[in-house]
Protein backbone atom coordinates (compact mmCIF):
# COMPACT_ATOMS: atom_id res chain seq x y z
CA UNK A 1 0.00 0.00 0.00
CA UNK A 2 1.39 3.39 -1.01
CA UNK A 3 1.11 6.18 1.57
CA UNK A 4 0.78 9.75 0.32
CA UNK A 5 2.23 12.31 0.26
CA UNK A 6 5.57 10.71 -0.55
CA UNK A 7 9.01 11.91 -1.55
CA UNK A 8 10.64 9.35 -3.83
CA UNK A 9 14.42 9.61 -3.32
CA UNK A 10 16.53 8.33 -6.21
CA UNK A 11 19.81 7.10 -4.72
CA UNK A 12 21.24 6.36 -8.16
CA UNK A 13 20.69 10.00 -9.15
CA UNK A 14 22.32 11.16 -5.91
CA UNK A 15 25.43 9.10 -6.64
CA UNK A 16 25.45 10.37 -10.22
CA UNK A 17 25.48 13.96 -8.96
CA UNK A 18 28.39 13.23 -6.63
CA UNK A 19 30.31 11.87 -9.60
CA UNK A 20 29.53 15.09 -11.49
CA UNK A 21 30.94 17.06 -8.55
CA UNK A 22 34.15 15.06 -8.76
CA UNK A 23 34.33 15.59 -12.52
CA UNK A 24 34.13 19.38 -12.03
CA UNK A 25 36.91 19.32 -9.40
CA UNK A 26 38.92 16.11 -9.84
CA UNK A 27 41.84 17.22 -7.68
CA UNK A 28 39.81 18.28 -4.64
CA UNK A 29 38.45 16.33 -1.73
CA UNK A 30 34.69 16.45 -1.30
CA UNK A 31 32.92 17.62 1.86
CA UNK A 32 29.29 16.83 1.02
CA UNK A 33 26.83 19.16 2.72
CA UNK A 34 23.98 17.20 4.32
CA UNK A 35 22.64 19.80 6.75
CA UNK A 36 18.90 20.44 7.16
CA UNK A 37 18.14 16.71 6.89
CA UNK A 38 20.19 16.58 3.69
CA UNK A 39 18.11 19.38 2.17
CA UNK A 40 14.97 17.45 3.04
CA UNK A 41 16.13 14.16 1.53
CA UNK A 42 16.94 12.31 4.78
CA UNK A 43 20.40 12.79 6.26
CA UNK A 44 21.17 9.22 7.31
CA UNK A 45 20.21 7.55 4.05
CA UNK A 46 21.94 10.30 2.07
CA UNK A 47 25.13 9.93 4.14
CA UNK A 48 25.14 6.19 3.47
CA UNK A 49 24.55 6.78 -0.24
CA UNK A 50 27.33 9.38 -0.42
CA UNK A 51 29.93 7.12 1.15
CA UNK A 52 32.39 8.11 -1.59
CA UNK A 53 32.56 11.59 -0.07
CA UNK A 54 35.70 12.41 1.91
CA UNK A 55 33.74 14.14 4.70
CA UNK A 56 30.32 15.55 5.52
CA UNK A 57 29.22 19.00 6.66
CA UNK A 58 26.21 19.92 8.77
CA UNK A 59 25.24 23.20 10.39
CA UNK A 60 24.74 22.26 14.02
CA UNK A 61 25.89 19.97 16.80
CA UNK A 62 22.55 18.17 17.02
CA UNK A 63 22.77 17.20 13.35
CA UNK A 64 26.24 15.77 13.82
CA UNK A 65 25.26 13.78 16.91
CA UNK A 66 22.24 12.39 15.05
CA UNK A 67 24.51 11.08 12.29
CA UNK A 68 26.99 9.60 14.76
CA UNK A 69 24.22 7.83 16.64
CA UNK A 70 23.11 6.32 13.33
CA UNK A 71 26.59 4.88 12.82
CA UNK A 72 28.06 7.37 10.33
CA UNK A 73 31.83 7.19 10.78
CA UNK A 74 33.29 9.77 8.38
CA UNK A 75 34.54 13.17 9.48
CA UNK A 76 31.58 15.47 10.16
CA UNK A 77 32.20 19.22 10.15
CA UNK A 78 29.96 21.56 12.20
CA UNK A 79 29.75 24.69 10.05
CA UNK A 80 28.31 26.88 12.83
CA UNK A 81 30.78 25.46 15.33
CA UNK A 82 29.95 25.15 19.02
CA UNK A 83 28.83 27.90 21.37
CA UNK A 84 29.67 26.84 24.91
CA UNK A 85 31.86 24.42 26.83
CA UNK A 86 29.21 21.71 27.03
CA UNK A 87 28.76 21.75 23.25
CA UNK A 88 32.53 21.60 22.76
CA UNK A 89 32.72 18.59 25.07
CA UNK A 90 29.90 16.86 23.18
CA UNK A 91 31.63 17.55 19.88
CA UNK A 92 34.81 15.94 21.18
CA UNK A 93 32.92 13.01 22.70
CA UNK A 94 31.22 12.32 19.37
CA UNK A 95 34.28 12.85 17.22
CA UNK A 96 32.85 15.90 15.46
CA UNK A 97 34.86 18.70 13.86
CA UNK A 98 33.82 22.25 14.79
CA UNK A 99 34.48 25.29 12.68
CA UNK A 100 35.85 28.20 14.74
CA UNK A 101 34.50 31.47 13.40
CA UNK A 102 35.05 33.88 16.31
CA UNK A 103 37.43 34.41 19.19
CA UNK A 104 34.85 33.36 21.79
CA UNK A 105 34.79 29.87 20.27
CA UNK A 106 38.57 29.71 20.20
CA UNK A 107 38.73 30.77 23.87
CA UNK A 108 36.51 27.82 24.84
CA UNK A 109 39.47 25.52 24.24
CA UNK A 110 41.40 26.87 27.22
CA UNK A 111 38.50 26.30 29.64
CA UNK A 112 37.11 22.95 28.49
CA UNK A 113 38.15 19.51 29.68
CA UNK A 114 37.74 17.20 26.70
CA UNK A 115 37.36 13.43 26.73
CA UNK A 116 39.67 13.32 23.71
CA UNK A 117 41.30 15.85 21.42
CA UNK A 118 39.40 17.35 18.51
CA UNK A 119 40.29 16.23 15.00
CA UNK A 120 40.04 17.83 11.54
CA UNK A 121 39.13 21.35 12.75
CA UNK A 122 38.55 24.44 10.62
CA UNK A 123 38.86 28.21 10.92
CA UNK A 124 36.28 30.34 9.08
CA UNK A 125 37.62 33.67 7.88
CA UNK A 126 35.61 36.68 6.74
CA UNK A 127 36.37 37.56 3.12
CA UNK A 128 33.36 39.61 2.07
CA UNK A 129 30.09 37.91 3.05
CA UNK A 130 30.04 39.54 6.50
CA UNK A 131 28.19 36.72 8.19
CA UNK A 132 30.62 34.41 10.00
CA UNK A 133 34.39 34.45 10.25
CA UNK A 134 37.41 36.02 11.86
CA UNK A 135 39.25 38.78 10.01
CA UNK A 136 42.22 37.95 7.81
CA UNK A 137 44.34 40.10 10.15
CA UNK A 138 43.40 37.78 13.03
CA UNK A 139 44.22 34.62 11.08
CA UNK A 140 47.90 34.23 12.07
CA UNK A 141 47.20 34.39 15.80
CA UNK A 142 44.16 32.12 15.51
CA UNK A 143 46.10 29.45 13.61
CA UNK A 144 48.91 29.63 16.16
CA UNK A 145 46.47 29.23 19.05
CA UNK A 146 44.79 26.20 17.52
CA UNK A 147 48.07 24.57 16.51
CA UNK A 148 49.50 25.02 20.01
CA UNK A 149 46.42 23.65 21.75
CA UNK A 150 46.87 20.14 23.11
CA UNK A 151 43.09 19.80 22.76
CA UNK A 152 43.38 19.62 18.97
CA UNK A 153 45.17 16.69 17.42
CA UNK A 154 44.99 16.70 13.65
CA UNK A 155 44.58 18.87 10.62
CA UNK A 156 43.49 22.50 10.90
CA UNK A 157 42.06 24.02 7.73
CA UNK A 158 40.89 27.46 6.70
CA UNK A 159 37.58 28.02 4.95
CA UNK A 160 35.44 30.87 3.72
CA UNK A 161 32.10 31.15 1.94
CA UNK A 162 31.09 32.87 -1.29
CA UNK A 163 28.29 35.43 -1.22
CA UNK A 164 27.83 35.72 -5.00
CA UNK A 165 29.11 32.55 -6.66
CA UNK A 166 25.77 32.16 -8.45
CA UNK A 167 26.88 35.23 -10.46
CA UNK A 168 30.11 33.93 -12.00
CA UNK A 169 31.17 37.29 -13.45
CA UNK A 170 30.64 39.23 -10.25
CA UNK A 171 33.89 40.97 -9.25
CA UNK A 172 33.23 40.21 -5.60
CA UNK A 173 34.01 36.53 -6.23
CA UNK A 174 37.60 37.33 -7.21
CA UNK A 175 37.88 39.67 -4.24
CA UNK A 176 36.86 36.90 -1.86
CA UNK A 177 39.24 34.43 -3.46
CA UNK A 178 42.09 36.92 -3.26
CA UNK A 179 41.35 37.66 0.39
CA UNK A 180 41.81 33.99 1.22
CA UNK A 181 44.46 32.83 -1.23
CA UNK A 182 46.79 35.82 -0.88
CA UNK A 183 47.05 35.28 2.86
CA UNK A 184 50.47 33.88 3.66
CA UNK A 185 49.02 31.78 6.47
CA UNK A 186 46.30 30.30 4.25
CA UNK A 187 48.94 29.24 1.74
CA UNK A 188 50.43 26.93 4.34
CA UNK A 189 47.23 25.18 5.40
CA UNK A 190 44.44 23.22 3.80
CA UNK A 191 41.77 25.53 2.36
CA UNK A 192 38.12 25.19 1.33
CA UNK A 193 35.82 27.76 -0.23
CA UNK A 194 33.91 26.39 -3.24
CA UNK A 195 30.18 25.78 -2.87
CA UNK A 196 28.03 24.27 -5.66
CA UNK A 197 28.05 27.38 -7.83
CA UNK A 198 31.79 27.90 -7.43
CA UNK A 199 32.54 24.24 -8.12
CA UNK A 200 30.88 24.64 -11.51
CA UNK A 201 31.92 28.15 -12.53
CA UNK A 202 35.01 29.18 -10.53
CA UNK A 203 37.66 26.48 -10.91
CA UNK A 204 40.27 28.69 -9.28
CA UNK A 205 38.37 28.35 -6.02
CA UNK A 206 38.48 24.56 -5.83
CA UNK A 207 41.59 24.28 -3.65
CA UNK A 208 42.14 21.15 -1.52
CA UNK A 209 38.50 20.79 -0.45
CA UNK A 210 35.14 21.66 -2.00
CA UNK A 211 31.72 21.80 -0.31
CA UNK A 212 28.91 20.77 -2.71
CA UNK A 213 25.37 21.26 -1.48
CA UNK A 214 22.34 21.81 -3.69
CA UNK A 215 23.94 20.34 -6.82
CA UNK A 216 24.12 16.96 -5.06
CA UNK A 217 20.33 16.97 -4.95
CA UNK A 218 19.90 17.73 -8.64
CA UNK A 219 19.17 21.45 -8.55
CA UNK A 220 20.99 24.20 -10.40
CA UNK A 221 22.69 26.85 -8.25
CA UNK A 222 22.27 29.37 -11.09
CA UNK A 223 19.08 31.24 -12.04
CA UNK A 224 19.91 31.04 -15.76
CA UNK A 225 21.11 27.43 -16.03
CA UNK A 226 19.05 24.26 -15.75
CA UNK A 227 20.07 21.23 -13.74
CA UNK A 228 19.72 19.10 -16.85
CA UNK A 229 22.02 21.44 -18.75
CA UNK A 230 24.64 20.98 -16.01
CA UNK A 231 24.34 17.20 -16.19
CA UNK A 232 22.58 16.90 -12.83
CA UNK A 233 19.70 14.53 -12.11
CA UNK A 234 16.75 15.29 -9.78
CA UNK A 235 16.92 13.23 -6.60
CA UNK A 236 13.51 13.98 -5.04
CA UNK A 237 10.18 13.41 -6.76
CA UNK A 238 7.41 14.75 -4.57
CA UNK A 239 3.99 13.17 -5.06
CA UNK A 240 0.54 13.24 -3.50
CA UNK A 241 -2.88 11.81 -4.29
CA UNK A 242 -6.26 13.05 -5.50
CA UNK A 243 -8.69 12.53 -2.61
CA UNK A 244 -11.80 14.27 -4.01
CA UNK A 245 -13.19 15.49 -7.33
CA UNK A 246 -15.92 18.11 -7.63
CA UNK A 247 -17.81 19.62 -10.56
CA UNK A 248 -17.94 23.41 -10.16
CA UNK A 249 -20.38 25.81 -11.74
CA UNK A 250 -19.43 29.23 -13.10
CA UNK A 251 -19.06 31.73 -10.26
CA UNK A 252 -18.22 29.17 -7.56
CA UNK A 253 -15.09 29.81 -5.52
CA UNK A 254 -12.30 27.51 -4.39
CA UNK A 255 -10.59 27.42 -1.00
CA UNK A 256 -10.05 29.92 1.80
CA UNK A 257 -10.91 33.51 1.02
CA UNK A 258 -12.47 32.70 -2.32
CA UNK A 259 -9.27 33.76 -4.04
CA UNK A 260 -10.10 31.78 -7.15
CA UNK A 261 -13.43 31.68 -8.96
CA UNK A 262 -14.58 29.41 -11.78
CA UNK A 263 -15.38 31.24 -15.00
CA UNK A 264 -17.25 28.26 -16.43
CA UNK A 265 -18.43 24.79 -15.46
CA UNK A 266 -15.33 22.74 -14.69
CA UNK A 267 -13.82 19.85 -12.75
CA UNK A 268 -11.61 20.45 -9.70
CA UNK A 269 -9.51 17.93 -7.78
CA UNK A 270 -8.43 18.06 -4.14
CA UNK A 271 -4.92 16.72 -3.43
CA UNK A 272 -3.65 15.64 -0.02
CA UNK A 273 -0.64 17.91 0.41
CA UNK A 274 -0.31 21.42 1.84
CA UNK A 275 1.92 23.78 3.76
CA UNK A 276 1.68 21.41 6.75
CA UNK A 277 3.78 19.03 4.67
CA UNK A 278 6.11 21.74 3.42
CA UNK A 279 4.41 22.56 0.11
CA UNK A 280 4.84 26.32 -0.02
CA UNK A 281 1.83 28.58 0.50
CA UNK A 282 3.54 30.92 -1.97
CA UNK A 283 2.35 28.53 -4.69
CA UNK A 284 -1.26 29.59 -4.11
CA UNK A 285 -2.80 30.36 -7.51
CA UNK A 286 0.69 30.03 -9.04
CA UNK A 287 1.83 26.43 -8.77
CA UNK A 288 1.58 23.71 -11.37
CA UNK A 289 1.40 19.95 -10.90
CA UNK A 290 1.62 16.92 -13.18
CA UNK A 291 -1.34 14.59 -13.46
CA UNK A 292 -2.24 12.15 -16.23
CA UNK A 293 0.76 13.26 -18.28
CA UNK A 294 -0.04 16.95 -18.35
CA UNK A 295 0.61 20.13 -16.40
CA UNK A 296 -2.36 21.62 -14.58
CA UNK A 297 -2.76 24.68 -12.35
CA UNK A 298 -3.04 24.96 -8.57
CA UNK A 299 -6.30 26.79 -7.82
CA UNK A 300 -6.85 29.03 -4.81
CA UNK A 301 -4.86 29.10 -1.61
CA UNK A 302 -2.60 26.28 -0.49
CA UNK A 303 -4.05 25.14 2.82
CA UNK A 304 -2.42 23.16 5.61
CA UNK A 305 -3.26 19.70 4.30
CA UNK A 306 -4.64 20.17 0.79
CA UNK A 307 -4.44 21.94 -2.53
CA UNK A 308 -7.00 22.17 -5.30
CA UNK A 309 -6.07 21.64 -8.95
CA UNK A 310 -7.69 22.24 -12.31
CA UNK A 311 -8.86 18.95 -13.88
CA UNK A 312 -11.01 20.51 -16.57
CA UNK A 313 -8.70 19.43 -19.41
CA UNK A 314 -7.93 15.92 -18.14
CA UNK A 315 -9.71 12.70 -19.01
CA UNK A 316 -10.40 9.63 -16.89
CA UNK A 317 -8.97 11.14 -13.72
CA UNK A 318 -10.24 9.42 -10.59
CA UNK A 319 -9.88 9.57 -6.84
CA UNK A 320 -6.66 7.86 -5.82
CA UNK A 321 -4.61 8.96 -8.83
CA UNK A 322 -1.07 10.18 -8.19
CA UNK A 323 -0.13 13.84 -8.62
CA UNK A 324 3.50 14.93 -9.07
CA UNK A 325 4.47 18.20 -7.39
CA UNK A 326 8.07 18.30 -8.71
CA UNK A 327 11.00 16.12 -9.67
CA UNK A 328 10.33 15.10 -13.27
CA UNK A 329 11.61 16.56 -16.54
CA UNK A 330 8.37 18.42 -17.15
CA UNK A 331 8.22 19.85 -13.64
CA UNK A 332 11.66 20.57 -12.21
CA UNK A 333 12.19 21.90 -8.70
CA UNK A 334 13.89 25.01 -10.08
CA UNK A 335 10.78 25.86 -12.10
CA UNK A 336 8.53 25.41 -9.07
CA UNK A 337 10.84 27.69 -7.08
CA UNK A 338 10.33 30.37 -9.73
CA UNK A 339 6.54 30.07 -9.40
CA UNK A 340 6.94 30.47 -5.63
CA UNK A 341 9.32 33.44 -5.94
CA UNK A 342 11.77 31.36 -3.94
CA UNK A 343 14.74 29.02 -4.44
CA UNK A 344 14.94 25.26 -4.66
CA UNK A 345 16.93 25.10 -1.42
CA UNK A 346 13.98 26.44 0.54
CA UNK A 347 11.35 24.24 -1.11
CA UNK A 348 13.38 21.07 -0.59
CA UNK A 349 14.22 21.87 3.04
CA UNK A 350 10.56 22.59 3.83
CA UNK A 351 9.46 19.03 3.00
CA UNK A 352 8.95 17.73 6.53
CA UNK A 353 8.64 14.38 8.25
CA UNK A 354 4.91 14.15 7.60
CA UNK A 355 5.93 13.23 4.06
CA UNK A 356 7.10 9.62 3.71
CA UNK A 357 10.54 9.14 2.13
CA UNK A 358 10.78 6.16 -0.20
CA UNK A 359 14.30 5.29 -1.30
CA UNK A 360 15.12 3.68 -4.62
CA UNK A 361 18.48 2.56 -5.87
Amino acid sequence: MQTYPVAYIDITALKHNLNKVKAFAPDSKVMSVIKANAYGHGDIRVAIALEESDAFAVARLSEGIHLRQAGIKKNIVLLEGVHDIEQLQLAAENGLSPVFHNQVQIDLLSDAELIRPLQFCWLMIETGMHRLGISTDSLPAAITTLRNSHKINGEIGVMTHFANADKPNDCRNKSQMDNLLESKEAKNVTTAMANSAAIISLPGSHQQWIRPGVMLYGSSPFPDKTADGLGLKPVMKLAAQIIAIEQLQAGEQVGYGGDWQAQKEMKVGTVNIGYGDGYSRQLSNKGKVWVHNQLVDVLGRVSMDMICIDLSSTNNVKIGDEVILWGIEELQIDSIATYANSISYELLCQVNNRVVRQYDG
